[in-house]
């Protein structure tokens, strides 16, 4: 194949995608993306997908990397112990409610339990960017939010084991509390860094924020740290995150957020044409009545754990409800685990997957109008 002219037209194609997206269709890029992956992936256009999946994950970390240069290690600590009951409502609902519906629609324990893991993620890459494209990153309802989104994407670690283990492989109550030392060995090695090791080094990093190479120095901090994660058995997304914080409280934050920007801008429209490429649509979508309760229920899941969780959190009742509103869509941890789906499971689970993250970005948009119509409502 000829890569150069290969990538050459997927450049060309995002570009005249993300147009439509925007002035024509006037719906995020990220749903074109989404959609144009899926199409791909459908008529087969394209198979060396190495390479999307390759810069799509490069541009998911450094997303999450500036993402993590936001919080401080004591904003990080305070959030968590203001959102673990959200948390713990949202594991509830998402996957034993879901668990249960499955079941009792006749799946048998694991097929339900693996529709509830699904089910049960938000997409921290989708919501992210969404918050960030309506400047919505620095309102009181997006803190609450991606503290949930960090619990759920230690606790999706979790359910993945678990599943794995109830499809033949081997597990035991032990692989809980081995994932439980990885996170903490990952996030005490970066709280670790950012007090002592960075703290030393600030007049050194101060002196290279201004040379070409710092570009690469960050890069390397961030695609390393998330590669570590990886390596543990944990998510890419949790490294990135705990790397940004390791800079978040350094002198050269604004300069690292200032380099990695149009680099993170470059590589982030590959994951979700990534994301669309792995969903699959090559036979018919099985149990269309299940599909249907599941997409309903996964809405009302997400505005629960939103409206309830965000009050517990600290939220008023409209800010709650626009954070609940704007949690539905589903992403990455769910198309990991619809990997370990097989025949028509996989596409049940592609499907849900599409319709969920469409809807969801829907509901994002109509989430701030919904909120400001309460609040007149009520005056």
């Amino acid at each position: 194949m000829n890569m150069p002219l290969a990538i050459g037209l997927i450049f060309i194609a995002l570009y005249i995608t993300a147009i439509i997206g925007i002035k024509i269709l006037r719906i995020p890029d990220i749903v074109i993306y989404i959609i144009l992956g899926a199409g791909i992936g459908f008529f087969g256009f394209y198979k060396e997908a190495k390479v999307i999946e390759a810069a799509g994950e490069i541009g998911l970390i450094l997303l999450f990397f500036l993402l993590g240069t936001k919080f401080s290690v004591r904003e990080l600590r305070n959030n968590g112990r203001k959102v673990w009951k959200s948390g713990l409502l949202d594991v509830f609902l998402g996957v034993g409610v879901t668990a249960g519906i499955a079941y009792a629609a006749g799946q048998n324990m694991f097929v339900s339990l693996l529709i509830a893991g699904i089910v049960y993620a938000t997409s921290s890459s989708i919501t992210v960017k969404l918050l960030e494209s309506k400047n919505r990153l620095e309102d009181k309802d997006s803190e609450y939010m991606l503290s949930l989104l960090i619990f759920e994407d230690l606790a999706a670690p979790i359910l993945v084991t678990v599943l794995i283990g109830l499809s033949g492989k081997s597990f035991s109550a032990a692989d809980f509390l081995f994932i439980f030392l990885k996170v903490s060995l990952l996030a005490g090695a970066a709280v670790w860094m950012s007090r002592i090791v960075l703290h030393k080094a600030q007049h050194w990093m101060k002196k290279v924020a201004h040379e070409d190479s710092f570009l690469i120095l960050v890069l390397g901090v961030a695609v390393t740290y998330g590669g570590f994660a990886v390596f543990l058995g944990l998510s890419e997304v949790i490294g990135a995150f705990l790397a940004g914080i390791i800079l978040a409280g350094t002198e050269v934050k604004e300069k690292t957020e200032e380099v990695i920007l149009p680099v993170r801008n470059l590589f982030l429209p590959f994951f979700f044409l990534n994301f669309g490429l792995s969903l699959e649509f090559k036979e018919e979508i099985p149990s269309l009545g299940l599909l249907v309760i599941i997409v309903i229920w996964s809405i009302i899941h997400k505005l629960a754990a939103g409206y309830f969780g965000g009050q517990w959190y600290g939220l008023s009742k409209q800010e709650a409800l626009k954070a609940g509103l704007s949690l539905s869509s589903r992403g990455e941890f769910s198309v990991i685990i619809a990997g370990l789906a097989t025949g028509g499971l996989k596409v049940f689970a592609g499907a849900y997957i599409l319709i969920a993250a469409l809807i969801g970005m829907l509901l994002f948009q109509l989430a701030p109008r919904i909120q400001s119509w309460m609040q007149r409502s009520s005056g």
